[in-house]
């Protein structure tokens, strides 16, 4: 972040300094709350969590080349003491944005905020250097960490936003105020804490409410609740998706034989063709919202879709596609999943088995629960299950407790009555029926909420996939 005395930071934050000695030290590196990222010239904040007390690692931090520790209460060690460490970082993180002046994008949404953020930084990368909010360090420790990143020579700075609640946009969007505000969707992630979708849009619409009259929100014409959010903001509107009135719009839209979306990209200043990296449908919705900030901020067509082109995944366990020496592809997946996510990832496999033909492998989806549903939470696992029926997915592998067996009962209700489909209790079950069962050319797809760890299934079949511990080598 851009340099500031520690005196400069206790008055920032309404702190007091604690076990220093000289109050003109400067913090120059980075802010972190991992004592083992500590850099010279950092700033430390800790953190008391459920199991493990930031506090406890204040000296190690110190003695890593950390300036100061912002803190809770003394450390023995240089240290500003707040009472309020999440406020006192946001109030930080607040008063660096302000001087640096960078243009700040704000984004939210049910689903895909992760990969249209990726799919945003690499667009503005082009135009000049870039700050983003690395994997889904989207609440309010995450954010201003992120934003604290931030240099003088930083133009853009594309920041995650997540909501637990009615509120918490406002919040990360009062901590650093965005210029740009982009709602991608309004869906069923979180339904179980939100109560309805109707509440979903509330919070999600209080990003467009706190933009500036000389800002722009970007909205999703081709979702309803989030076209309404064009009344709720003094910003200008600039619309993306299919429809007809979109101001940044996808046409032809179509689906390459190994699944990769492909269209015809048209803004107000021409239009040019994109074929995608990434896998899967729904990357159509976000690579549009991508452009449509690329375009916001001076990006030509033919710039936007040919770094559309070329982009790929920053974030881990994302559609993340690997092929193993033995012809067994492994699209990992399992960093989240909702039924959004979920439905498009059924679908982006059923594409990479057809594009193999009648002579490739079968298609897997190995799955678990969708989490924080609430009373959806039985339906949606229900339809989940049914549409990997509908797509003629080879073999539904469900995953889990109760919500894996609603998978496999909405599979088996819609016709999976042989072997099509499998309940196993965890992701070493499924690892040992994937080992023993898989082929040369199958594709498998690992997908669930970050809960249900089943990146574990990925990891391990991607781990010594040359020793002849596949069958069919």
């Amino acid at each position: 972040m851009i340099t500031l005395s520690l005196a400069e930071i206790a008055e920032i934050v309404g702190g007091q300094s604690h076990d220093i000695p000289d109050p003109a030290v400067t913090v120059t590196g980075p802010v972190v709350i991992d004592s083992r990222e500590v850099a010279p010239g950092s700033l430390f904040a800790a953190f008391a969590g459920e199991r493990v007390d930031g506090h406890d690692y204040a000296r190690r931090a110190v003695q890593a080349g950390a300036s100061a520790v912002l803190a809770a209460r003394p450390v023995g060690v240089p240290a500003i003491v707040v009472d309020d460490v999440v406020g006192a970082l946001g109030a930080l993180a607040r008063a660096v944005v302000e001087r640096l002046g960078t243009t700040v994008v704000g984004l939210t949404g049910s689903a895909g905020k992760t990969s249209t953020k990726d799919l945003i930084a690499q667009l503005l990368q082009r135009k000049g250097p870039t700050v983003w909010t690395p994997g889904s360090l989207n609440n309010e420790i995450g954010l201003p960490v992120t934003a604290l990143t931030a240099t003088a020579e930083t133009e853009h700075l594309v920041l995650e936003m997540g909501a637990r609640g009615i509120g918490h946009i406002r919040y990360l969007a009062d901590l650093t105020p965005p210029r740009i505000g982009l709602v991608l969707n309004v869906g069923s992630a979180h339904l179980g804490e939100f109560g309805s979708r109707e509440a979903i849009a509330q919070a999600k619409g209080e990003l467009v409410e706190v933009l500036p009259e000389d800002g722009c929100a970007v909205l999703n014409a081709d979702d309803p609740l989030v076209r309404a959010m064009a009344s709720r903001t003094k910003a200008r509107v600039l619309l993306f998706g299919e429809a007809p009135e979109a101001d940044v719009r996808g046409e032809k839209v179509r689906m390459t034989a190994d699944g990769r979306p492909a269209f015809e990209l048209h803004t107000p200043t021409g239009c040019s063709d994109v074929t995608m990296r990434l896998y899967g449908e729904h990357h159509v919705s976000n690579a549009l919202a991508a452009a449509a900030v690329a375009h916001e901020l001076g990006m030509s067509v033919t710039e936007i879709a040919e770094a559309l082109s070329e982009a790929g995944t920053l974030s881990r366990w994302r559609m993340e596609v690997t092929e193993r020496p033995d012809g067994v592809t492994v699209v990992n997946d399992a960093y989240n999943a909702n039924p959004e996510s979920m439905r498009a990832a059924l679908r982006a496999l059923a594409a990479m088995g057809q594009a193999r033909g009648a002579d490739g492998g079968r298609t897997w989806a190995v799955l678990g629960q969708m989490a924080e549903l609430g009373d959806a939470s039985l339906a949606e696992h229900d339809a989940v299950g049914r549409l990997a029926v509908r797509l003629n997915v080879s073999k539904l592998v469900a995953v889990g407790g109760r919500e894996a067996s609603w998978l496999q009962l909405g599979a088996y209700n819609e016709g999976s009555w042989g072997e099509e489909s499998v309940h196993v209790s965890d992701a070493q079950a499924a690892v040992d029926l994937l080992r023993s069962e898989l082929r040369p050319g199958d594709v498998v797809l690992v997908k669930a909420s970050r809960s249900v760890g089943l990146e574990k299934v990925a990891q391990a079949l991607l781990e010594n996939s040359t020793e002849g511990e596949v069958a069919g080598r």
